[in-house]
């Protein structure tokens, strides 16, 4: 009898990572429950495309382990890489979408790419995804016909084509209209929930991303600085955690740059006027 899945899809065990010896996670330990939304927050920089680029093995961390479904990301061959990759979709920012292909052409590319499916099929399934995410009707428009938001959903259909177990966005709602950026909300909330997926959602976006996700992970200074349910995290104590989820201005992030007292800029200057 085959053991029952983990609960959590993604694993960091003691991870650490960084560009040449600029630290980006040092020690970080999390996991991202299967069926859920999780959302990454935290201020830029702080790492989180970054924790996206680990799960999808584009980079591999320095110490400690990725499991992705149990499979340990940064010890996988090539094949296997690519393997694994196929059940994962991803919404890059501002959706990505190959601008030379219609609609219908840039949600059937990961199907001709990856699978040896008839084009009847392939015509079949890419019809049912842009249903599914109300563009059925746009299939021959081009991508620069539609809007900034119908492109989001369009690359959400792409992103959903080959039925992934996990879906990592990233930034999804940037540069969009708060319409849009609803819609974009459910979206993400509804075939998470329709398809049995896992999501991952990288946001700058408190309030939106905080009503659809069930998970929150906060990162910061390497580390995390607070996890859990959205209203948990939203009445953290900590001072860094304060000051970003009510958009203080002033707090363990500072808005002035590290200077020189004012007056030794100023105070002592001998160069003014006569």
């Amino acid at each position: 009898m085959d053991p029952a899945p983990s609960t959590s899809l993604v694993e960091f065990h003691d991870v650490v990572f960084g560009y040449g010896d600029r630290a980006i996670l040092d020690g970080v330990s999390f996991s991202v429950p299967r069926g859920k939304v999780t959302a990454l927050m935290g201020a830029s920089g702080g790492g989180k495309t970054t924790v996206l680029r680990l799960i999808g093995g584009q980079v591999r961390a320095r110490r400690g382990q990725v499991r992705v479904n149990g499979e340990d990301m940064g010890k996988l061959a090539p094949a296997a890489l690519y393997a694994a990759r196929r059940r994962m979709g991803m919404l890059f920012q501002f959706g990505a979408l190959f601008t030379d292909m219609s609609v219908f052409d840039n949600v059937a590319f990961p199907l001709r790419e990856h699978t040896g499916l008839p084009e009847g099929l392939i015509r079949d399934i890419v019809l049912m995804k842009l249903d599914a995410v109300g563009l059925r009707g746009a299939r021959e428009l081009m991508p620069s016909e539609v809007s900034g938001g119908m492109a989001r959903r369009v690359a959400l259909a792409r992103a959903i084509a080959l039925d992934p177990d996990l879906v990592l966005y990233d930034e999804p709602f940037a540069g969009l209209d708060p319409i849009s950026l609803g819609t974009a909300a459910r979206l993400i909330r509804q075939l998470n929930d329709t398809l049995g997926l896992t999501s991952v959602v990288v946001s700058h976006d408190l309030e939106e991303t905080f009503r659809i996700a069930d998970h929150v992970i906060i990162l910061a200074n390497g580390g995390i600085a607070a996890q859990g349910k959205p209203e948990e995290v939203r009445v953290s104590t900590d001072p860094l955690v304060h000051q970003f989820v009510n958009a203080l201005p002033e707090g363990p992030v500072h808005f002035h740059y590290p200077a020189v007292g004012i007056e030794a800029d100023f105070g002592n200057s001998q160069g003014g006027r006569e």
